[in-house]
């Protein structure tokens, strides 16, 4: 038997990006024919796992202190696979070892120190890299753009999409319900989401509410709310903060359109996740979008309140013009997102590193 570990402990935070795709990766993993492969799972609640997967897995509590060298895990893996760039915990010995890339923002954000040491800690992983896989074909031609990239086996393998189950109960109501239609986007509230430019858009669209759903405790939220009430807003935009799946659907199955203007993405679920139930999606024309949004979606280049305001009711109108058309190349598009045949490509990738 080969002895793979998969260093997953962000799977405590399950509804950030990270937690989210280690956590479906490793649902996805628990579809598969493993053969001859022992995975290990290193996480901080194992008791939650072993219920929902059983013996399928392997389990390892993760504890903080072997981020630091001389408590790294000493255990010999036949290969270790590092499930984001920016984990900390890494393997005592030099074993084979998986890196996968989602994004490098850390390039430019932050304060320069910060982007120095996240930089030089990277820069070690890639060295360390047996073999690399990439979200997105942009997350590698962004990770090549700026670090000498070793010459290892790289892989595009792009994630699935977390939701498979479209029902929302019939009696639900969220805590938070627009009464007229409204637009729909979820995610952290960061200068990169960038969802200030809805609140500037929603200006020009009066027919429109907006519910921004997501991590909004942060300085970038406060200037968000701040904003909100300087325009006048406050009774056509909600916030519910973070929210749970069938919260999201709720919202997902019953706005008039997904909204996205994010500044940068590696991939970028959430469109993906409104597709699934056949929503238009207004997404940014840049880094991984449009190679996730394909040729349906509709794009911003800029993000001039009334442009933005203008592209959403002409999207919408050809939207409407072809209804049935656009709901059916959307969830296509978003059921060829699938984890199971994720977890399958990391499964050969392992194969391949092992070999």
């Amino acid at each position: 038997m080969k002895k793979v570990f998969l260093e997953a402990h962000n799977l405590k935070n399950k509804f950030s990006g990270f937690g989210q795709f280690n956590y479906h990766l490793i649902k996805g993993l628990a579809t598969q024919d493993l053969g001859n492969l022992t995975l290990t799972l290193n996480v901080t609640d194992a008791n939650s796992l072993k219920t929902e997967f059983g013996t399928t897995f392997k389990y390892k509590k993760y504890k903080s202190i072997t981020r630091h060298k001389p408590f790294r895990i000493k255990k010999k893996y036949d290969l270790w696979h590092c499930l984001n760039q920016n984990i900390k915990v890494e393997p005592f010995y030099n074993i084979p070892y998986l890196l996968t890339v989602h994004d490098i923002h850390f390039v430019t954000e932050g304060s320069a120190g910060l982007q120095a040491k996240l930089r030089a800690q990277f820069e070690k992983k890639l060295k360390r890299a047996t073999a690399i896989t990439y979200i997105s074909e942009f997350a590698k031609k962004d990770t090549h753009a700026h670090f000498k990239v070793p010459k290892v086996p790289e892989f595009v393998i792009y994630n699935g999409n977390t939701i498979t189950d479209t029902s929302v109960p019939e009696d639900f109501k969220p805590s938070l319900l627009p009464k007229q239609p409204y637009l729909f986007s979820i995610g952290d509230f960061s200068e990169r989401k960038n969802f200030k430019s809805l609140v500037a858009m929603l200006h020009h669209l009066p027919e429109y509410n907006l519910v921004l759903a997501g991590n909004n405790q942060s300085l970038y939220g406060a200037s968000l709310r701040g904003m909100v009430s300087e325009y006048k807003l406050d009774d056509r935009v909600f916030l519910p903060g973070k929210i749970a799946d069938t919260e999201k659907n709720y919202y997902l199955k019953n706005c008039e359109a997904f909204v996205f203007p994010s500044l940068r993405e590696g991939f970028g679920i959430p469109p993906i996740e409104a597709m699934r139930f056949g929503k238009p999606a207004f997404l940014s024309n840049n880094t991984s979008l449009p190679e996730i949004g394909g040729e349906q979606s509709f794009y911003w280049e800029h993000y001039e309140p009334a442009y933005m305001a203008k592209v959403l009711q002409e999207g919408m109108e050809t939207f409407y013009a072809h209804q049935n058309d656009y709901e059916t190349w959307y969830s296509a598009r978003a059921q060829s997102f699938n984890w199971e045949a994720t977890a399958k490509q990391y499964l050969e990738v392992y194969h391949t590193i092992l070999r």
